[in-house]
């Protein structure tokens, strides 16, 4: 029972809910998620299962996309629709200004993270700092916004798709917005769409959990090009041992033993492969 379980997460329950929702249901040893989604959140969660644990860190520097729905002309301390309204304004933005400051979001840039975060600072989440009337900044992080698309106006709101790189906070890109504009924004609905090759379409409600519809290890690196080893390979590389390799490209692959059974990623850099993880 190794794999990736597709979930929509329903708003107002919480990522670590459904790991433990999951995790007694199949009566499994670990579980982890690929990314949170905040309680006022909703859409894919992406839940690896057992062994497939091994290999969170691939899809955790996965891209992102998002539909965001964004709340003009108030500000508050979490910079979404749970926090409280710190500043308000009447000032009414023009469609032209909402679309030419969202654009201005697209490309690589430096974002501060919410107060209201998991970010850590001493071992602490900055979210229980915030609930203590301390607000602790963080340096600023690099992120990247590839697109922003699909965007649509209402009176004092916005809605769009955005993709992003890992580590992008919506609800900072709807402060921002605000702030840009200087009307005050924050966010008050927000989707996941993907997560790296998972697809919300491919998801399951948390009432439809089965183990039909496990996406395997091998099956999430289906992207990743392949190699097969012969025998000899096939020994010195499960006992972690160095093979060379001509003709491949630095990069990780799907390695395959001389029967094609399916062994793990491997790394090849400078002609040479060494195991990166087995299943």
């Amino acid at each position: 029972m190794d794999g990736f379980l597709l979930l929509f997460k329903e708003k107002g329950i919480s990522s670590n809910q459904l790991v433990q929702k999951v995790k007694k249901l199949l009566s499994l040893k670990k579980v982890g998620h690929l990314g949170t989604l905040d309680p006022m959140a909703e859409g894919l969660l992406v839940l690896a299962l057992n062994r497939a644990t091994r290999f969170s860190s691939f899809f955790l520097n996965s891209d992102k996309v998002y539909q965001a729905n964004v709340k003009l002309g108030s500000k508050t301390d979490t910079d979404d629709a749970l926090g409280k309204i710190i500043n308000s304004s009447d000032q009414i933005p023009t469609e032209i200004e909402i679309d030419s400051a969202l654009k201005s979001f697209i490309g690589i840039s430096k974002q501060e993270a919410p107060f209201f975060s998991a970010l850590k600072h001493k071992g602490r989440p900055l979210y229980k700092y915030a609930r203590e009337g301390k607000y602790i900044s963080k340096p600023p992080r690099e992120i990247n916004i590839f697109s922003i698309k699909d965007v649509k106006h209402t009176f004092m709101e916005c809605s769009f798709r955005i993709h992003c790189s890992k580590g992008t906070y919506i609800r900072s890109i709807a402060r921002d917005l605000g702030d840009n504009l200087g009307c005050g924004a924050h966010l008050c609905g927000l989707k996941r769409i993907s997560q790296g090759v998972f697809n919300i379409e491919d998801s399951k409600s948390d009432e439809e959990i089965d183990l039909n519809f496990l996406v395997t290890i091998e099956e999430a690196f289906l992207t990743y090009k392949k190699i097969q080893l012969d025998e000899m390979n096939t020994k010195a590389f499960l006992n972690g041992v160095k093979i060379t390799l001509e003709d491949f490209n630095d990069n990780y692959y799907r390695i395959y033993d001389h029967s094609l059974t399916f062994l793990g990623l491997g790394l090849i850099r400078e002609s040479s492969l060494a195991l990166t993880r087995l299943v």
